[in-house]
């Protein structure tokens, strides 16, 4: 009775296909570098998983049956693809998938543009991005559900691997006409402030910058997104701190008012993070040159 655990490998498809070739057990344990008997063990352990001979023994010769012929001619191109597969992720970088993160600033207004260039100029490498605030995109980093990530939080944990790649500016804005002369942050403490929730990197930084510098910041609402934060602001004389990048339209048509705040430069590093076990392919090292190069040009053509 057959063992119903045992199962055809790789390795004996390989071998099988130049016994039909050579005929000889010799010649193959030869090409391949084992012994006869280790080939003549590996063909007969097929033969037992199959549950029936391959070849006739004839003249010391080994020559395919009816069930071998059958057998050989379903294996042969099955091995030809794996063979070629393994040739293709031997000698490309250009074929795979990256899991890639990144906080909800960098997918909304930098992200986009670059996955497209990238799979543009590399159709075989599918990027599968997932968003997330800066606290949620590290934690994905830290249990090897992401191969690389874009944040602007500040990351400060021995597993994970980080590097500056631009920089970003925070502004605050609101469409409150009163709030188009020059004042100082302490001022306007009190009115009605709008931010992203806790763990997100743009009011992680924007609270740490302004700590010194007032009593408090009246928090009237917590949104998610940036998107629905500029949404609100449109339709409510509330303020917030954001990216420039995420307003620079709406602020040069009008739509909203970046308040010019005295004594106010609130800037903010990007980084690229990766666990610090994470093995750099090929794959993954020409992605992120091609992100970060990418990256601080569009950075730098919008400040």
């Amino acid at each position: 009775m057959k063992d119903k655990k045992d199962k055809l490998t790789l390795r004996q498809l390989e071998i099988f296909l130049n016994v039909v070739k050579e005929g000889h057990l010799t010649n193959v344990a030869k090409g391949m570098g084992l012994s006869q008997s280790a080939i003549s063990m590996a063909i007969k352990e097929l033969e037992k998983i199959l549950g029936n001979p391959l070849f006739d023994r004839i003249n010391k010769k080994l020559v395919l049956n009816e069930m071998g012929r059958a057998f050989e001619k379903e294996v042969t191109p099955i091995l030809k693809k794996i063979n070629d597969i393994e040739y293709e992720f031997k000698n490309t970088v250009n074929k795979g998938m990256v899991r890639v993160g990144a906080s909800t600033t960098i997918v909304d207004y930098l992200m986009p543009p670059i996955i497209c260039s990238y799979m543009n100029n590399y159709p075989d490498v599918k990027v599968a991005l997932k968003e997330g605030n800066s606290k949620n995109i590290v934690d994905l980093i830290k249990e090897g559900e992401l191969d690389v990530a874009f944040i602007e939080g500040v990351v400060n944990d021995s597993d994970v691997i980080k590097s500056i790649i631009g920089i970003d500016e925070l502004v605050v804005v609101t469409t409150d006409e009163s709030l188009k002369n020059e004042c100082f942050i302490d001022t306007i403490q009190d009115k009605k402030w709008v931010l992203r929730e806790e763990g997100s990197g743009t009011r992680e930084v924007f609270l740490d910058y302004v700590k010194d510098k007032v009593d408090h910041i009246n928090i009237f609402l917590e949104l998610g997104h940036t998107e629905s934060i500029k949404s609100l602001l449109m339709n409510h004389q509330c303020l917030t701190c954001i990216s420039k990048i995420a307003v620079s339209t709406e602020v040069k048509n009008g739509k909203l008012i970046q308040v010019p705040l005295r004594n106010f430069e609130c800037k903010r590093h990007f980084y690229m993070i990766y666990h610090k076990d994470k093995y750099r392919s090929e794959l993954f090292d020409k992605f992120v040159t091609f992100t970060q190069a990418m990256m601080k040009k569009m950075l730098e053509e919008r400040t």
